[in-house]
This record gives C-alpha cells, sequence and structure tokens, in this order.
C-alpha cells in the first residue's frame, strides 16, 4: 500500500467579495481535485482542539496523526529541529521573524518577504549585538529564524504571533507575563541598529521594505513525541518548504525532502514538488506534502495569487502524485488544509477544514466537487484532526 498527504496550507476560505462572493476554491479550474473529490470521501475535519490556537504546528501535527493537547509544547522547539538545534532540559526556543515597523504600527510581518540571503546578514547581526552565553539567535528561511534562551526557569508568557495584527500598533501585543520585559527589551533594541543596516538601507533604496526589527513568538520546550514509523509501521517522507513542518518531520523521524525550487512562496516550483513526491514513493510507503503559498495568499489578502497556488497545485502536485499511486495495486490518498486562512480575515481561523479522502479500496463516491460547502454538506465529520491519518493507513473505518 502507497499512501499520499497533500496539505495545501490556509486554503480553507469564506466567500470573498473580490470573487464575487465565492471562495477561490470555488473559483479555482482544479480537475483534478474535483475529478478526485467526486469519486472519494468528502468531508469536514476539525484539526484544532478546543481551546487552542489554529497555528500551522498544533493543526500539523493533528494532520500527521498526533493529537496536540498531548504532544504539544510549543511553536519554535519543532523549527528549532530543522535547523538541527535540539532543545536540551531547561532551554527553550522562540520564534523570531524579521519584521517592518514604521511608526508604532507592525505593517508587515515578514518584511516584504526578506530573501534568505540579506536575512542571514541581518540575525548575524542581531546575534552579534543582542547574543549571550544565554542568548543565541540563529538564522532560518526567510523571515523566519530562532532564538535559544538557556537561562533557566521562567514565568509563563503571552506572546502574540505577528501575522495576526498587520496594520496594527504593535504596543498592544508586546509580550505580556512574568519576565516579559526581558523579550521586549530585546525587540526594541534590535530596531537601533536594524533600523539603518546596510541590507535595509539597500531594500529602501530599492523601494523595499524594512526589516527592522525582530519579534519574538511561539516559545516552548523540547516535545516527547511518539516517531511515525513506531507509530504507524510505515516509513515517509515529508516535502515542504517551511522549518515548522520539517521540524515535526525531523522529530517523528520522517524523511525529510529537499525540492530545489521549493521557497514556501508564490514563486515555489510546483512542478518540483509533484515530481519529487512521485518519485519519493518508489522506495517510501507515504509522502507527506506541504505547500506553503496558498497560505501567504490569505495572509496578506491576495485573491488572484491564492487562485492561481490551488491551481498549480492541482495541475503539478495532485495530478502527478495521483497517476503515480494509481500504477499500484492499493493505494490511499487526502488532500486537506491544515486552517482556513481568509482573505477578508488575512489570518488562522478554526473552522473545520474541507479534506478528499480517496484510495483504491474507496467504494463511497460523494459525486460533489471539492469545495468548503460542498464538504460541509455531506455530513462527514471527523472531531479529532489526529484519526484522518490513522484512517488514511488503517482504513476509512479505523480510528486512531
Amino acid at each position: 500500500m502507497k499512501y499520499a498527504f497533500i496539505v495545501p496550507d490556509g486554503l480553507g476560505d469564506w466567500p470573498f467579495q473580490g470573487l464575487g462572493n465565492k471562495t477561490p476554491l470555488e473559483v479555482a479550474k482544479i480537475p483534478h481535485l474535483n475529478g478526485l473529490s467526486q469519486k472519494s470521501i468528502l468531508g469536514t475535519l476539525k484539526t484544532v482542539p478546543d481551546g487552542m490556537y489554529p497555528g500551522s504546528d498544533v493543526c500539523g501535527l493533528s494532520l500527521l496523526g498526533y493529537d496536540p493537547s498531548q504532544s504539544y509544547s510549543g511553536r519554535a522547539p519543532l523549527e528549532a529541529a530543522n535547523l538541527g538545534l535540539i532543545l536540551k532540559e531547561g532551554e527553550m526556543a522562540y520564534r523570531t521573524n524579521l519584521v517592518t515597523v514604521e511608526g508604532d504600527i507592525l505593517a508587515d510581518y515578514s518584511a516584504g518577504h526578506v530573501s534568505t540571503e540579506e536575512a542571514v546578514l541581518l540575525i548575524n547581526a542581531v546575534e552579534e549585538k543582542l547574543g549571550s552565553d544565554k542568548i543565541t539567535f540563529y538564522p532560518g528561511k526567510m523571515y523566519r529564524h530562532i532564538m535559544i534562551d538557556r537561562r533557566g526557569k521562567r514565568g509563563k508568557i503571552e506572546m502574540d504571533p505577528p501575522h495576526d495584527y498587520m496594520g496594527e500598533p504593535y504596543g498592544k501585543h508586546w509580550p505580556r507575563g512574568e519576565g516579559a520585559d526581558f523579550f521586549i527589551d530585546l525587540m526594541k533594541r534590535s530596531r537601533d541598529f536594524l533600523e539603518n543596516h546596510p541590507v535595509n538601507q539597500k531594500r529602501a533604496a530599492e523601494g523595499k521594505r524594512k526589516a527592522n526589527m525582530i519579534w519574538l513568538w511561539g516559545g516552548g520546550t523540547s516535545p516527547k513525541i511518539v516517531p511515525f514509523e513506531e507509530k504507524f509501521k510505515v516509513q515517509g517522507g515529508v516535502i515542504s518548504a517551511v522549518d515548522l513542518v520539517n521540524g515535526i518531520g525531523r522529530y517523528i523521524g520522517l524523511e525529510i525532502i529537499n525540492v530545489p525550487g521549493a521557497t514556501g512562496y508564490f514563486d515555489t516550483d510546483y512542478k518540483a514538488k509533484g515530481q519529487y513526491a512521485s518519485k519519493a514513493l518508489d522506495r517510501l510507503d507515504l509522502i507527506y506534502v506541504h505547500i506553503e503559498a496558498t497560505d501567504e495568499a490569505g495572509h496578506v489578502g491576495d485573491a488572484k495569487e491564492k487562485v492561481k497556488a490551488i491551481e498549480e497545485i492541482d495541475r503539478h502536485i495532485v495530478g502527478p502524485v495521483l497517476t503515480r499511486l494509481k500504477k499500484e495495486n492499493e493505494w490511499r490518498m487526502c488532500v486537506v488544509p491544515d486552517h482556513y486562512t481568509p482573505l477578508e480575515k488575512k489570518t488562522h481561523v478554526a473552522d473545520p477544514v474541507p479534506f478528499i479522502f480517496a484510495g483504491s479500496d474507496v467504494r463511497e463516491a460523494s459525486s460533489l466537487s471539492y469545495t468548503e460547502k460542498n464538504a460541509s454538506q455531506t455530513g462527514i465529520k471527523i472531531e479529532k484532526g489526529y484519526e484522518l491519518m490513522s484512517k488514511l493507513i488503517r482504513g476509512w473505518k479505523s480510528s486512531a
């Protein structure tokens, strides 16, 4: 049996005025997804346990078959793992965004999607100015980086993800709780030297946004997770351009497959992702393909890019992977986003997401195209997100 799990991040959406009060899924030309949906099980999946934030960390754990209420210990440790940083006892990791602030407003959570090459220079400057024997900054990709805190015991601190409040005064979203002043001080001090860093002077001259402050959030300790192969008895691999998803994969023992041209943005090489996923199935039992572009489009409210990303996923990933699977006598495939990122709201929401469950042994047929509305009308609901992976591997009628 071969398995494929395809995750268009943030795909779920609400009817949008700019699309004639339709969702991007309803507008996109997606013959492979619609054909698959019509011949398969279509329903909704609750990826976010009650009381948890609908981040790609929580939702990603759910989709990979793990109960976030039991296995989640914070976002940053998962991202850190993909940089080869495994936390020791007493250490905490924090996601470190490079952001754009203008006056007292957070103008861009990604600093105009600053390039990795530029970001490395900026984070190295942050490490030089703010790093110590207790605090170390490590460069990741584009705007996403990591800080390791070795100061030992600390109080509970609330930290807001910057993509949730673009255009708002950032002072309302400073870290809160015992010891929060330490993190606020780091963030404020970073602006002092990043504002006129040569990289930012060059970006400003080119009409680009400056990456002129760091934003710390998503703190956590090392999680305790059962390896995927031990849990499900299959060997799998992950294809993603995002450190978070690859980090989860590393923690659970999946093979991380690096795809040239995969960027985690609109310019990602969809075709290469589809080709590498298809080839991986020659030697692996399962391939988990994550695509970030749909989420990025949602965060900036770009309907055209979201529709385009969905169409590219259909053409270059869903189609080829399905063709490869059908060469097998036995196969199963799921297509499901981790969460909604509505164009109107520009951030994550915890609405149950639409899923397709297909396979050589699936006899049910929805006869419906793949849309949020159709998925919600079938009456098929999975209330525990982590059960979908179990069903993929063990069969539709199984439970976690």
